[in-house]
């Protein structure tokens, strides 16, 4: 196996975490949710969860990478104590990845199919129903959905096939810079919107009558949630950069800078979008048809509006490839640990899998729709998204902070020290118990609540078998905590 790297510079890093991080959840859902739940109020809560609950898992993930120097896939074995079972995680860890990938690099490649159509002026001039159209059209043709899912696995791929410093963290800091930079002109160009103050009104404004009105318990939950998944942590996509990173900085800091950048592009993507709405009059959906059907008829009433909305998509190319490179990167490392391949065998073998692997969420949609795997409507994408969101996310999390707290894991001392090797702020040791008890306790009420959410929607009887099932896993989890092997 090829000798381990490492970042090249500490912005490199904080770029490529921060890629990964910023996800299409942070541009598609994090502005509609602020506005529903109070604005600038809501963005308080939020801050606020991220600080109690985002940052301590996070911190644990780069704790056990920088500890072990490995990918999830071997990471535990490095670290656990004789004859415990937290090595089995790896494969949870590697089952996580590649269940993201099944579906996420198919919605990196309807953003790159979207900057092309608004470059190309395929969108322009259209109502509505013609651009809702040829969103329902590009679903059904199984060649157009394939094409571009496969073009967005080729290019991250093709950037990982480069190595850490030459591919991921020189190209990924490009493109995130590249983002940045066109999510300020964006954001500049929508507060010079007619009527753009509604809109922003709508966002930033605090109102806390939003506490009462949708009750104070469901707006924490949604910014609890919220801060909880944003963070991508869970699976070990976090944890390899920190399996990457040198001991010359404290974790807490450079977990900070994620985090602080993370929480920039949500806020900043609020500011392009929810003005933008406003001044032209329609409503501020979350998900696919937000990005599909209203923001490119927003462009098209919009002067220069082929222009904004091809650097709109290019920016959304950019977030979702970040991400699609990080994970890939993780999922190479462990291939290469687990097989002891080099990097280039490590590639053409994912290549292949990644692509194969993803045909079934691509044919969800045409010829596989009739398959309704979590109810009536329901795609195999949703199945997947199901498995990672509701349960590998939440789970591993909950992995991650136990095995940094309990005797019989890593342990607090060995985190402790890790967590404050390097200069720069020192992890709080003071908050052991709450990060020992109460961050569990978080992450298992967002879990449960996660599939309370989901299958209540289908009477008592389909919620009640669920639940079961999710009390049934958290109990697994605890368990396996606490087991040890036989000697």
């Amino acid at each position: 196996m090829e000798k381990r790297e490492n970042f090249g510079t500490r912005l490199g890093f904080i770029l490529v975490s921060a890629g990964c991080a910023v996800g299409l959840g942070n541009v598609w859902k994090f502005p509609y949710i602020c506005g529903q739940n109070g604005g600038a109020a809501f963005i308080l809560l939020y801050l606020a969860c991220l600080a109690v609950l985002g940052l301590p898992i996070l911190i644990c993930e780069y704790a056990v990478g920088r500890a072990s120097r490995h990918s999830v896939a071997k990471a535990f074995s490095d670290l656990e104590p004789e004859h415990t079972n937290w090595h089995r995680f790896g494969w949870f860890g590697i089952a996580g990845n590649y269940l993201l990938m099944m579906f996420y690099t198919m919605v990196a490649g309807w953003m790159i199919n979207y900057a092309l159509r608004m470059l190309t002026g395929r969108l322009s001039g259209m109502e509505t129903e013609q651009i809702a159209e040829q969103f329902t059209n590009m679903l059904a043709s199984p060649t157009e959905m394939m094409l571009f899912m496969v073009i967005a696995v080729l290019l991250s791929f093709g950037v990982c096939s480069l190595g850490l410093q030459n591919g991921v963290e020189r190209i990924t800091k490009i493109m995130m810079l590249l983002l940045i930079c066109l999510m300020i002109v964006l954001a500049v160009h929508s507060l010079m919107l007619p009527n753009m103050k509604e809109g922003l009104a709508f966002y930033l404004v605090p109102d806390v009558s939003k506490f009462s009105e949708i009750g104070f318990g469901n707006v924490l939950f949604a910014a609890m949630s919220h801060a909880f998944f944003t963070l991508s942590v869970g699976m070990g996509s976090m944890e390899i950069f920190g399996s990457y990173l040198d001991k010359s900085r404290s974790l807490t800091g450079e977990a900070l800078s994620v985090l602080g950048l993370d929480t920039f592009v949500a806020l900043m993507a609020g500011i392009i979008i929810i003005p933008a709405c406003f001044a032209y009059g329609v409503q501020p959906d979350s998900g696919p048809p937000l990005l599909f059907i209203t923001l490119p008829n927003v462009f098209n009433h919009m002067a220069g509006g082929q222009i904004w909305g091809t650097a709109f998509f290019i920016f959304m190319s950019f977030a979702a490839l970040s991400t699609v490179i990080a994970v890939f990167e993780n999922i190479l490392s462990m291939t290469m640990e687990t097989f002891n391949w080099n990097r280039k065998k490590a590639v053409r073998y994912n290549i292949v899998g990644v692509i194969i692997l993803s045909i079934p969420a691509v044919l969800g949609y045409n010829v596989l729709s009739g398959i309704q795997p979590i109810g009536a409507g329901s795609t195999i994408m949703d199945l997947e998204d199901f498995l990672v969101s509701y349960n590998i996310l939440p789970l591993g999390s909950l992995l991650f902070v136990l095995f940094c707290t309990k005797k019989n894991g890593w342990g607090w001392d060995n985190f402790l020290q890790e967590a404050d090797t390097g200069e720069g702020i020192k992890f709080p040791a003071f908050i052991r118990h709450y990060v020992h008890y109460g961050v569990p306790a978080l992450i298992a009420v967002i879990y449960l609540k996660g599939y309370y959410d989901m299958f209540s929607k289908y009477g008592t009887a389909t919620l009640v078998f669920w639940m079961c099932v999710a009390v049934a896993f958290l109990a697994l989890i605890f368990s396996f905590t606490t087991s040890k092997r036989k000697r």
